[in-house]
């Protein structure tokens, strides 16, 4: 019995001869034979009572479960929520009120528009979901990296994705907006104007999911007791916002479309964290009573110069998932899952959602026993009379199911708790039964200006340099003139620019409902370059290097560039690296074809003449050069290195943002400049 020991559920667990775990059917039958299924004869039909061919081929068969409509490529971590400040004044959650409580997290990042398999950098909102597994039950806060949407009433949800889906006579385009549809449906809703201004900005390319906002969206209440208190709920990353020019995009789907999931993969394995700060927006029925617009409303933002970001806490994610299948794809979120001391508001977005997440994961996951997955199951103790239904693993035991009966502690279940139980705002509701949009909702305009007129200048090139691209792929000339003709609503400069771009007339402004409010004033929050990060903290510097290189400068490199908080990645023209002046080896992460400089956030072309000049006949080593000038990326290199620069019609030593490295304070001046991320002096 020595190679014999219990399992989890204490029977015997017998191991192979050669020491493996043996391989069963779902039953715990050992498999004597995988390789071939069970027939009559050896070239004979096959025989119906092979148990495990028949159970192996309909797992099988039922493995793909269906695709989520919108969020469907999507990565999931485990981590923890730690509260920092006290809410035990405006609400009776637990998870807010007890500081320095380490809440269980489970966090899941997508893109909205494309299927599973779509590559990660393309142009879209990405979701923001987090559960929070407390003391109380689940809460589940699901939102994105836009505090905004494109439609007010849910009824319109299944219209917009239709029209940014692929369209169903051709199947395509995937995981794209530059198509007719989808601007031919926000160009018909004036409501979507602020959130196609944040849609085509860099807020929809992130560099990565560590460097993103996060937002609840709409506005939900903080309860305690009987009292309201609205709320705004944000995250804000550790390591600052980022994000790539959308030239970087293109060329990294093609180099590595899963960029963003290997990012944050590697993030949690290397021990560098993720972690976003929890702040909250709190204000009274005065204050959204006095506010120019309707806080019901999702397509608007309360700007933080109006009612600062409060920080209450912190999210880190320490843990990658052990099977993607089991906790990624089966994860269900949903906006109603909601503790005591947290409540809802009338939007009629958040509405709607509440009853559309929860129908969702009836199809999905094959039943109302979707919470008895292990990710979806509270931490906490808890108890019902539901019962049967597909897959249930937590059926109520002893007599009773049902309530209220008349037996006891022991067989009578568990009783409703109304001193500590959940409890719903009272709020007196009165009116007509009606389909109808309410005024405060008509301004269409005002904050998408604002939103435009708060970016910098490069931001704002950025945004019409999206729209002319995306509209120059809208074959109707009539759907092009009617967004240019809203977007001179918006700024009268940006509409021109892009009729430029596209070669037309500037048309008429649509007539407006309520003419825009002009004179709102710009909001910095809303830019990610005036929120940029102060540290290299977070990002990767790629080197590229060549036989013969200095041993000591690469080795002062990294070690300052580890310092700093940030990675190397070594790139060579073969994997196998090169051989350093000291003999020593190096080896290469990337070889020059799989590690465009795109991939990195600077680089430098640490290189001998003789190397340059080998690297000047390969086009992938010219390209990693002139791309990192194009990208506005700081650059350091070696005086060898001006060969490659000169083959790809580049001078290093006229370029801004670029930094001849030979000695340790060289290379100080490079690091320290890194902090900014981007030589936007450098135009072009």
């Amino acid at each position: 019995m020595d190679d014999v020991e219990l399992d989890k559920g204490g029977a015997p667990h017998q191991t192979t001869a050669d020491g493996y775990d043996p391989l069963t059917t779902q039953q715990g039958v050992p498999v004597g034979d995988d390789q071939n299924h069970l027939k009559a004869g050896a070239r004979g039909p096959m025989l119906v009572e092979d148990f495990h061919f028949r159970e192996k081929i309909f797992h099988f068969d039922h493995e793909r479960i269906p695709e989520r409509v919108v969020h469907a490529r999507g990565y999931g971590m485990r981590g923890y929520f730690e509260l920092t400040d006290d809410l035990s004044n405006v609400t009776d959650a637990k998870v807010l009120t007890e500081v320095g409580t380490k809440t269980p997290a489970f966090m899941r990042l997508s893109t909205v528009a494309g299927s599973a398999g779509s590559p990660d950098l393309v142009r879209d909102v990405r979701g923001f979901a987090v559960k929070l597994y407390t003391s109380q039950g689940n809460w589940d806060l699901v939102g994105n990296n836009i505090p905004v949407f494109f439609i007010q009433d849910a009824i319109k949800f299944p219209d917009l994705i239709h029209s940014v889906k692929p369209a169903p006579d051709r199947g395509f385009p995937q995981a794209q907006s530059a198509h007719d549809n989808f601007w031919d449906f926000v160009s018909l809703t004036p409501e979507s104007m602020h959130m196609v201004m944040w849609h085509v900005s860099d807020r929809t390319i992130p560099r990565s999911f560590r460097f993103m906002e996060g937002f609840g969206v709409h506005t939900f209440r903080l309860l305690k007791g009987d009292q309201s208190t609205f709320v705004k709920f944000h995250w804000k990353p550790k390591l600052g916002m980022q994000s790539v020019l959308w030239n970087e995009a293109v060329k990294i789907n093609g180099a590595d479309p899963d960029y963003h999931r290997r990012d944050i993969w590697n993030a949690i394995e290397t021990g560098d964290y993720p972690e976003w700060e929890l702040g909250v927006q709190l204000f009274d029925q005065e204050f959204a009573d006095s506010f120019a617009f309707d806080v019901l409303d999702p397509t608007k933002i309360i700007p933080e110069e109006e009612v600062p970001v409060r920080i209450i806490g912190r999210l880190v994610l320490d843990e990658n998932v052990d099977n993607f299948f089991a906790e990624t794809e089966q994860v269900a979120f949903c906006t109603q899952n909601v503790v005591r001391g947290i409540g809802f508001t009338n939007d009629p977005l958040l509405q709607g959602r509440n009853f559309s997440y929860l129908d969702t994961q009836l199809k999905r996951l094959g039943g109302p026993n979707f919470t008895h997955i292990p990710v979806n199951a509270p931490k906490c103790p808890f108890a019902n009379f539901q019962q049967d239904g597909h897959m249930a693993m937590c059926n109520p035991s002893g007599r009773a199911n049902y309530e209220p009966n008349s037996w006891g502690t022991d067989e009578g279940g568990p009783r409703e708790n109304p001193e500590n139980g959940y409890k719903h705002h009272p709020q007196e509701v009165s009116g007509e039964a009606v389909k109808l949009r309410p005024e405060s909702f008509a301004d269409h305009y005002s904050q998408a200006r604002q939103f435009y007129i708060s970016q910098t200048e490069v931001e704002q090139g950025h945004m019409q340099d999206a729209l002319a691209f995306e509209l120059s792929k809208v074959e109707r000339a009539d759907i092009r003139e009617r967004v240019v003709a809203h977007l001179r609503n918006i700024d009268e400069g940006l509409a021109e620019s892009v009729a430029d771009a596209l070669g037309m007339d500037l048309p008429d402004a649509i007539e407006p409902l309520v003419e825009p409010d002009r004179s709102l004033d710009a909001s910095d929050a809303l830019s990610i370059l005036k929120n940029g990060p102060d540290s290299f903290a977070g990002r990767t510097l790629g080197i590229l290097v060549s036989e013969g290189v200095d041993a000591d400068l690469v080795t002062s490199l990294q070690s300052r560039i580890k310092d700093v908080g940030g990675s190397c990645k070594v790139v060579a023209l073969t994997v196998a690296g090169v051989r350093l002046s000291d003999d020593g080896e190096l080896e290469a992460d990337e070889k020059i074809e799989g590690g465009p400089s795109v991939l990195f956030d600077a680089v430098a072309v640490i290189v001998t003449s003789d190397g340059a000049e080998q690297m000047a006949d390969v086009p992938e080593a010219r390209d990693f050069v002139s791309d990192a000038v194009s990208h506005k990326k700081f650059i350091a290199f070696t005086d060898g290195a001006e060969k490659l620069f000169e083959a790809a019609g580049l001078d290093a030593n006229t370029i801004k943002g670029c930094f001849a490295v030979s000695d340790a304070e060289s290379l100080d001046a490079f690091v320290e400049q890194l902090k900014e991320l981007r030589a936007w002096s450098r135009g072009g």
